[in-house]
C-alpha cells in the first residue's frame, strides 16, 4: 500500500488515505464506508468517520457526511486544463479553433498551507458556491489585513463554522450570507476566528 507519510497527519489518518488513494487508482471511485471500515480492520463506522473529518480538515480530501461516493482526494484535481476559447452566456459568438493555453491551477496548491472544505448549505449560493462544493482556502494570518467584500471561513466559538462575506464596520464584524434568507451575524472581533479566505471553488458535475 502507498503510504503519504504527510508529517501533520496520524498513523491511523496516512494509513486510511493511503489505502484510499490506492483504491480511487485501481477502481476509479471513491470506497463505501464499510469498505474502509474492512480494510482497516475495523467493526465500526466512528473512526472512519473521524478520521475523514480530520483529513478533510487538514485539505487532503473533500467529503460530504453522510452521502455515498462522495470522497475525493484534493491533489487529484486536474492542473493543465486547455482553453479552448470563449463561449457565449447570451448571443451566439464564434466558436474555438486552435488550443493555445491552459489552465494552470498549480500556484494555488503552491501556496502554504492550502486547505480544502466541502460546503453544507445553501447561504453563498447567489455567490456561485452551492451545497456540496469544495471551496479551497488560504489561511489567514492577520484578520487587521482582511479587505471587506473577502469570503471567508469562520469559527464562532460554541457555535460552529461558516462560509461568509466579511465586513467590518466600526468595532464590529459582519458575516453576510449570499442568500437573502438569512440573516448577517454581528459579532465582536474577539468573537470569532478566521480560519481562510476563498481561493477557489471546485464543483464536481
Amino acid at each position: 500500500m502507498a503510504n503519504s507519510s504527510e508529517v501533520n497527519l496520524t498513523d491511523a489518518q496516512n494509513e486510511l488515505l493511503g489505502w484510499i488513494k490506492d483504491y480511487m487508482k485501481s477502481y476509479q471511485h471513491s470506497p463505501s464506508i464499510r469498505q474502509m471500515m474492512q480494510a482497516m480492520g475495523l467493526k465500526s463506522p466512528a473512526p472512519i468517520q473521524s478520521r475523514l473529518r480530520h483529513l478533510q480538515e487538514k485539505g487532503y480530501i473533500s467529503w460530504q457526511e453522510g452521502k455515498a461516493r462522495t470522497l475525493q482526494i484534493v491533489e487529484d484535481i486536474i492542473n493543465g486544463i486547455p482553453i479552448m476559447g470563449s463561449i457565449a452566456a447570451g448571443g451566439l459568438i464564434e466558436t474555438y479553433a486552435d488550443v493555445n493555453e491552459s489552465l494552470d491551477i498549480s500556484e494555488v496548491f503552491q501556496r502554504k498551507d492550502v486547505f480544502a472544505l466541502t460546503v453544507n448549505g445553501d447561504s453563498m449560493i447567489d455567490a456561485c458556491i452551492a451545497n456540496g462544493d469544495m471551496v479551497l482556502m488560504e489561511p489567514i494570518n492577520d484578520s487587521y489585513s482582511l479587505r471587506n467584500g473577502t469570503i471567508v471561513s469562520a469559527m464562532v466559538p460554541g457555535l460552529g463554522t461558516t462560509l461568509k462575506y466579511f465586513f467590518k464596520r466600526g468595532e464590529k464584524i459582519f458575516l453576510e450570507a449570499a442568500n437573502p434568507s438569512y440573516e448577517p451575524i454581528e459579532l465582536n472581533l474577539d468573537q470569532v476566528v478566521f480560519q481562510g479566505k476563498l481561493l477557489a471553488v471546485w464543483r464536481k458535475i
